[in-house]
């Protein structure tokens, strides 16, 4: 996989390249196995980030972060509601909004087929010490900053 003519920087690049489709084959071997498509299981994953993250998940939160227009975002919201993963919900403090939450068995869903590959990350995470795991930290973080920011061609 590793060429060794490569300056070790885009080493990385093609390795946090391969992890990610990698990844992605997960993602599609679950979406595949839970009579979903792919973009259904980046729509969970989104809308359980807006959760960790305190973020009121409305269908533009949703539309915005997975690039769709209005009428695929409720495409993709119909499907999950339909499968039992994602329920439509009132805001408690503004009812004319509808808010979206990932139900109890989507999680457990999720869990029990990704749950082994997140336990073997955590496992590798645990080898390293504190200031290696920042320095991921800052890796990551900063890789995330340069594909969100930067403009789609």
């Amino acid at each position: 996989m590793h060429d060794n003519h490569e300056p070790d920087n885009l080493q990385l690049v093609h390795l946090l390249r391969a992890v990610t489709v990698d990844f992605g084959l997960r993602q599609a071997e679950f979406a595949a196995r839970n009579g979903m498509h792919p973009t259904d299981v980046r729509a969970l994953i989104c809308l359980l980030d807006a959760a960790r993250a305190a973020e009121p998940a409305t269908a533009g939160l949703l539309g915005a972060r997975l690039g769709l227009n209005s009428a695929g975002t409720t495409a993709v919201i119909d499907r999950l509601e339909r499968l039992g993963h994602v329920a439509r919900i009132r805001d408690e403090h503004d009812r004319r909004r509808i808010l979206l939450r990932v139900e109890p068995a989507a999680i457990r869903l999720g869990r029990e087929f990704f749950g082994p590959l997140i336990d073997g990350v955590l496992r590798v995470l645990d080898s390293f010490d504190p200031a290696e795991r920042d320095t991921v930290r800052r890796f990551l973080t900063a890789t995330h900053t340069v594909f969100t920011s930067e403009p789609h061609p």
